[in-house]
């Protein structure tokens, strides 16, 4: 009979998640409320140390996808069960939930202390500027980027489309000129910091439905309300959750149908593809 619930896979995606949010929120926060990161790159950096760490930590207990975009593309592409998928998606988002609770209470009397010093009111449109530490905001107060609902789809569905795509080629084993296995994850970080430095301005870079809605969730708890969401047309759905699922479905199919034959062909048949019906290490 086969398993509904693979528990040591659960135990590798909750710590991984848990452990990408909580630096990548952290550093976010450090940002925000004490100015310790002055730019862009910094933060993207930290995001791709951490998730560096987190498959390093997790990688020998599950695939180390630590993002739902992830798990879905790799079972679109044959390269996970999809049996699994329940396991993985409900241990990435419980990682990310936890992750950015405790941030929050890590954080929270200096969270408070930067609002009164600024005269934010938590709820109100104003505290955007301290929801958006841990959920991602197209619309900013007193941004002078010009995202629509569509630009900001648009950006997350491609952002999350070449994180994935650059993922296959780091990991498919009919790539002969990918890292070995030690140095993939350091890669995949890299990656995750330059897709974050192109697509952060527009959108903050969700690319990841689990690093959005969990977090997203704690702000609406404690005190940001219907503020803890972008906008009255559902954007944290449509922008930060099913954009990035899209993206990675479309990646799959552009992978497995041009990029993998091709792969195939130029390795003149010497590469049994090992990725297909197997369980590959990923973020």
């Amino acid at each position: 009979m086969d398993r509904l619930f693979y528990k040591e896979e659960f135990l590798g995606e909750f710590m991984g998640t848990f452990i990408l949010v909580l630096f990548g929120l952290g550093a976010i926060c450090a940002s925000t409320i004490f100015g310790s990161h002055n730019s862009l790159f910094q933060i993207a950096l930290l995001w791709g140390v951490a998730t560096m760490l987190a498959i390093f930590i997790g990688r020998h207990l599950c695939n180390a996808h630590y993002n739902p975009a992830v798990s879905v593309a790799m079972v679109v592409s044959g390269r996970m069960s999809a049996k699994r998928l329940p396991t993985y998606l409900l241990a990435q988002f419980l990682g990310g939930f936890f992750g950015a609770l405790t941030v929050y209470l890590l954080f929270s009397p200096s969270i408070a202390e930067f609002e009164s010093i600024n005269g934010i009111v938590r709820g109100s449109f104003e505290s955007v500027t301290t929801a958006k530490m841990f959920g991602e905001f197209y619309i900013q107060p007193g941004s002078t980027a010009k995202v629509t609902f569509a630009l900001a789809m648009a950006a997350e569905i491609f952002g999350t489309f070449i994180l994935i795509t650059t993922i296959f080629m780091l990991t498919d084993s009919c790539n002969v000129g990918r890292p070995n296995d030690q140095l993939g994850p350091l890669f995949v970080g890299l990656t995750v910091t330059s897709v974050i430095c192109l697509i952060a301005p527009l959108t903050q870079a969700c690319l990841n439905p689990a690093r959005d809605l969990g977090p997203r969730i704690v702000t609406m708890i404690f005190g940001w309300g219907k503020n803890a969401f972008p906008d009255n047309q559902g954007g944290f759905f449509w922008i930060y959750v099913l954009a990035p699922i899209i993206g990675s479905i479309l990646s799959a199919v552009f992978f497995t149908k041009i990029i993998e034959p091709a792969l195939k062909k130029r390795s003149y048949g010497d590469c049994e593809c090992l990725n297909k019906n197997s369980e590959v290490e990923t973020v």
